[in-house]
């Protein structure tokens, strides 16, 4: 039997996942370094990336302990920054269904870019492909950095100044920008930022961000799901 040729959304959803996986991955660089500058050692750092493996719970550790942070509240910030991954699994289950031990690999594959790439995508093949593709590239390069970042530790300086941190953020924005056609997701977008912003200053890290994922939910609910969908979805509806 001839092999199906991918259709161009699988292509395109590939080559998104690709380019998201290698911004992303080059900042595992940045972890490995600040964690074995905050005392954590090698082996440590480098379980905290295969078992956790969740950026912004590991950054956030971290964090903690290089304050002088206790054990407990160092995991307890991170646990609490990891829930918006609970949101993510609502989103992708349906896409993927994955069933035995897929499901479970696919769970510790779901992550903020894993799942960005598969919610942009036009058809469940092009979103299985692009959430396959991210999270497993994002996963090797992530640990394969984080392992050069923790064994080059202080001759490496301060490798946030290098900027890597942005090149993952501009790789997200990129799959988020397309989505923002209509004026209701505009809405939900800019509430959400405002909510994290103020919350910022104020609140324990991880508030922010569960903040702004609720604030958006809220707002998307109460707008409908006509009301934020892209105009072309709209009109061919």
């Amino acid at each position: 039997m001839a092999r199906i040729p991918p259709s161009p959304a699988v292509r395109a959803a590939t080559r998104q996942g690709l380019s998201v996986a290698i911004a992303t991955g080059l900042y595992g660089v940045s972890f490995g370094a600040l964690s074995v500058a905050a005392g954590i050692g090698v082996l440590p750092t480098m379980a905290l990336s295969l078992l956790l493996f969740s950026g912004g719970s590991q950054f956030a550790l971290v964090g903690v302990v290089g304050a002088g942070g206790s054990p407990v509240a160092a995991v307890a910030t991170a646990a609490l920054l990891g829930a918006r991954n609970t949101l993510y699994g609502a989103v992708v289950t349906p896409l993927l269904g994955v069933r035995g031990p897929r499901r479970a690999l696919a769970a510790q594959l779901t992550i903020d870019e894993s799942t960005a790439v598969a919610a942009a995508q036009a058809d469940r093949r092009a979103a299985r492909a692009g959430f396959w593709v991210t999270g497993v590239g994002v996963f090797a390069l992530w640990n394969a950095f984080t392992l050069l970042g923790a064994l080059a530790g202080h001759a490496m300086g301060d490798p946030r100044a290098w900027g890597l941190d942005a090149a993952a953020a501009a790789a997200f924005l990129a799959l988020v920008w397309p989505r923002l056609a209509s004026r209701a997701t505009q809405v939900v977008a800019g509430v959400a930022v405002l909510v994290s912003v103020a919350l910022i200053p104020v609140a324990p890290s991880g508030i922010p961000v569960l903040a702004a994922a609720a604030s958006a939910i809220v707002v998307g609910w109460v707008a409908g799901p006509r009301a934020t969908a892209p105009a072309s979805e709209r009109a061919g509806a």
